[in-house]
């Protein structure tokens, strides 16, 4: 930790005029280390479900997996948020990686034994959950700080989601088909070692903090009020609770349980790479199209979220199931984009850790119980009811996102000098 880093500011030192407005060297360094640790994250759910799937365990094990990994997460992602305030986000991240790449030895261990106790195998996503918890604020934070322009490097860093997302899950379903999940493992835990070198040899500047003395309780209420204080961004995380339960939460779960059986773990994850490709592309647009209002134009995008959902409903063959997964992962890309940039240029940095906790915290508390719920549904009402249902959810959530006047109205932050 450098000295410069501990100072406490109000806004973060902008960076040099001559400094490029993506690739400074602090943003090589970060996009290194985020890069590295979403090729971690994107093996983990394919590898997961495949495994299970493929060792003759039920669809729900699959759907209580997913809960465990996403619970912790829901639920500690608020404390990430102010400790990372308090301790800067940099030191965060680095002890997150380092809980990772435990947990992922650790998980490579259970699957070569065999899993017979699942106990376990929940107990260790729940800890790489809270490791996620302790990260994600800091990944936010991060961006406005080695930036200057904060939608382009959301771009690129969303470009970079994307191509983990193209070889995570591939890589993924190939080494589950052919050798062991335990082998996605060892290589998820050498990812998060890359990530942690880099953030060490990361040098920031003034980090913006909250004043000295304050209390962990006292960070947390003043969060809550800022976070309170702007209905478009309330007013998005209310509706996609709904769309967390209904719609996004099942949609993993059970589109394994669909395609697995029917197509094979390759085919699954070759279908995940489809949604990398389409991700790639709402990305590079995501650079280039800037709207005046941002999240008007990340809902219109949106539209394409359910097209998979309906694909995998109506059992459309394997090409045009790759072609939908193309369009979800472009609209969702692009809206994510809007929704990222919004918050990390609209929000002042001393409080935006915990105000990114709290938005992310509303946007996926609801996700384990969807994921939770999958099984059941499925059982109750068929697997491609319960798809076709949460692709109509997805419909009324982008209605909802344009009939809202904040959320409409809200317009682009003036751009950093």
């Amino acid at each position: 930790m450098t000295a410069p880093e501990l100072q406490h500011a109000r806004t973060p030192a902008p960076a040099p005029a001559a400094a490029p407005a993506i690739w400074s060297a602090g943003f090589r360094l970060y996009f290194t280390a985020r890069s590295s640790g979403l090729l971690g994250d994107a093996m983990l759910p394919v590898a997961v479900s495949a495994g299970l799937l493929g060792a003759g365990h039920p669809l729900g094990s699959v759907g209580y997996a997913m809960a465990f990994l996403m619970a912790p997460f829901a639920g500690l992602v608020l404390v990430g948020g102010v400790l990372a305030d308090r301790f800067t986000a940099r030191r965060l991240m680095i002890a997150a990686d380092l809980l990772n790449l435990v947990t992922r030895v650790l998980l490579a261990l259970l699957f070569f034994r065999g899993i017979d106790q699942l106990w376990q195998l929940y107990a260790l996503l729940a800890l790489a959950g809270t490791a996620a918890a302790m990260f994600q604020p800091g990944a936010a934070s991060t961006v406005p700080l080695v930036a200057r322009d904060v939608q382009g490097a959301n771009g690129v860093l969303r470009i970079s989601e994307a191509v983990t997302a193209l070889l995570g899950p591939a890589l993924a379903g190939v080494l589950v088909g052919a050798a062991a999940t335990g082998w996605v493992m060892v290589i998820a835990a050498a990812t998060y070692g890359v990530s942690a070198l880099c953030l060490l040899a990361l040098r920031l500047g003034a980090v913006p903090a909250p004043p000295a003395g304050d209390s962990l309780w006292r960070n947390l209420v003043v969060g809550w009020h800022e976070f309170r204080s702007r209905s478009w961004m309330w007013g998005v995380i209310v509706i996609w609770l709904f769309f967390s339960v209904l719609s996004f939460g099942p949609m993993l779960p059970v589109a394994a349980g669909v395609v697995v059986p029917q197509h094979g773990s390759t085919v699954y994850g070759l279908l995940s790479c489809a949604f990398g490709v389409g991700t790639v592309l709402g990305g590079v647009v995501a650079i280039r199209v800037k709207p005046a209002r941002p999240l008007t134009g990340g809902a219109l995008a949106l539209i394409a979220f359910p097209a998979y959902q309906f694909a995998l409903a109506l059992d459309l063959p394997v090409p045009l199931l790759a072609a939908a997964q193309l369009l979800t992962g472009a609209g969702v890309t692009f809206w994510g984009v809007m929704w990222a940039t919004s918050v990390q240029t609209q929000v002042p940095g001393e409080v935006l850790n915990r105000i990114h906790a709290y938005e992310v915290a509303g946007s996926v508390c609801m996700v384990p119980l969807g994921a939770a719920l999958a099984g059941p549904a499925a059982d109750a009402f068929g697997e491609r009811q319960v798809l076709a249902a949460g692709g109509v959810v997805a419909l009324l959530v982008v209605a909802a996102l344009l009939l809202s006047p904040p959320i409409r109205g809200l317009r682009r932050a003036v751009a950093r000098s």
